[in-house]
């Protein structure tokens, strides 16, 4: 029987006393939101007692290792170790959404210094399945990569489907309250799980703790991640804590399908509250009680920089040192230079692949938009100590106005490449405490 169909089973067992009560439709400041099946009494229901759980112990197949910490603030440098080979610490993960970077080989970023590379649940569950990548002998086998990998639960792309980034709804918020909600691939939300259309076919899935674990049990990923809700930034505080708690149930179920089958993987627990400190610390409590291998810190982060780090401040502190963390969605090198010194081990985003398919580097003075005509006639690489050394600018805008397709090639691995020698500085760096 499969994960889902005793998660199905169990909860139908229970019968009229899970029943829920009228479906209600809300609007959120503007945004279209799902038919949430919660009531207010099952919304604030706690999750399951942390002394169901086993206590934590550290893993023979997966640890981390504290190197150094820095005398001046709580940067660290460490090593997780994976089945797969070790992460060094402080790290930049690359984001390979569909199980491939986008316009690079990942052979070829990992020859770059990449390390620990994330692939999303949600869309190699559509595509091309998590049966076919089983059948393959797990992810790793079927990207042929025998490095770490890290896998999401797949909820943040389900409930963007109707929210979208933070970024997306601050801009929407900012045109008023009465944009289209049409079109919402998002039907409802439930203690069971998530029904959502499949924007390829628009077939409907349901995603559940337990179905997501499950799918992440069949790529074999080294670290995965439990089930989540995402509510948008702008949300009244009543429905923010009913989502934190049932974040937790859901959690709670992923964690336990894990434990039922560990297979040589960790799971991550993620910290959520958005930016309410109190949701937060009531997050960090309950998420450290439970044997998770690390953190994860998700959920709203704040609407710009500020509150990110803001946040930060108030959780990485009160995180378990011992087990490793990760920022979730954030890696632009200015919040990786203010959250490194707070202690933050790892960070994910597809921001530097994007910008160099779109015709931009890294450097050290910031972006360089290659196909501006002064760098017709720049001969030197695109930044003198991180990225690519052996090509030119004047050879990226000769290509990339060609059109021709290494141009993006490129000025991905240039940036792959300058993330990492990024990362390495930084690490060097607290080594010798000047971080």
């Amino acid at each position: 029987m499969t994960l889902l169909k005793q998660s199905l089973r169990a909860l139908a067992s229970n019968g009229r006393r899970n029943r829920l009560g009228n479906r209600v439709a809300t609007s959120l400041r503007g945004f279209h939101s799902p038919i949430i099946d919660i009531t207010a009494d099952k919304g604030l229901a706690p999750p399951p007692d942390p002394k169901t759980f086993p206590e934590y112990k550290p893993r023979d197949f997966f640890s981390f290792e504290l190197l150094h910490e820095s005398s001046i603030s709580r940067a660290r440098v460490g090593r997780i170790y994976t089945p797969h080979g070790f992460v060094d610490t402080p790290g930049f993960v690359a984001v390979a959404t569909n199980g491939a970077l986008k316009a690079v080989d990942h052979r070829v970023a990992d020859d770059s210094g990449q390390q620990l590379m994330f692939c999303n649940t949600y869309h190699l569950l559509l595509q091309p399945g998590p049966e076919l990548i089983e059948k393959a002998g797990g992810i790793h086998k079927y990207m042929n990569r025998n490095r770490p990998i890290i896998t999401d639960s797949g909820g943040f792309q389900v409930f963007s489907l109707s929210q979208g980034s933070v970024t997306d709804e601050l801009n929407m918020k900012a045109r008023g309250p009465n944009r289209s909600t049409e079109g919402s691939l998002l039907d409802e939300v439930s203690e069971l799980g998530a029904k959502f259309r499949s924007y390829r076919d628009g077939k409907q899935h349901l995603l559940t703790p337990e179905s997501s674990v499950e799918a992440q049990k069949a790529y074999g990923s080294d670290i995965i991640v439990p089930l989540d809700e995402l509510p948008p930034y702008h949300i009244e505080r009543q429905r923010l804590e009913s989502s934190v708690y049932l974040t937790h149930r859901w959690e709670a179920r992923s964690l336990r399908a894990h434990l039922n089958n560990v297979q040589n993987q960790a799971m991550y627990g993620v910290i959520h509250g958005g930016v309410d400190l109190e949701l937060r610390q009531l997050s960090i409590d309950y998420i450290s009680s439970l044997p998770f291998d690390g953190f994860g810190i998700g959920g709203s982060l704040g609407k710009d920089r500020d509150e990110l780090i803001q946040l930060l401040n108030f959780v990485m502190p009160r995180l378990d040192p011992k087990r490793p963390n990760h920022l979730l969605g954030i890696a632009d090198i200015e919040s990786i230079k203010r959250a490194v010194p707070l202690g933050v081990d790892t960070f994910d985003s597809c921001f530097p692949t994007r910008m160099g398919r779109h015709g931009s580097v890294l450097t050290q003075n910031g972006p360089l938009k290659i196909r501006k005509n002064s760098n017709r006639n720049n001969y030197k690489p695109p930044d003198e100590k991180f990225g690519l050394q052996n090509v030119s600018v004047a050879y990226l805008h000769y290509l990339s106005k060609e059109h021709l397709p290494l141009a993006g090639s490129l000025m991905t691995l240039h940036n792959i490449k300058y993330m990492n020698d990024f990362m390495s500085d930084l690490r060097s760096k607290i080594l010798r405490n000047e971080i």
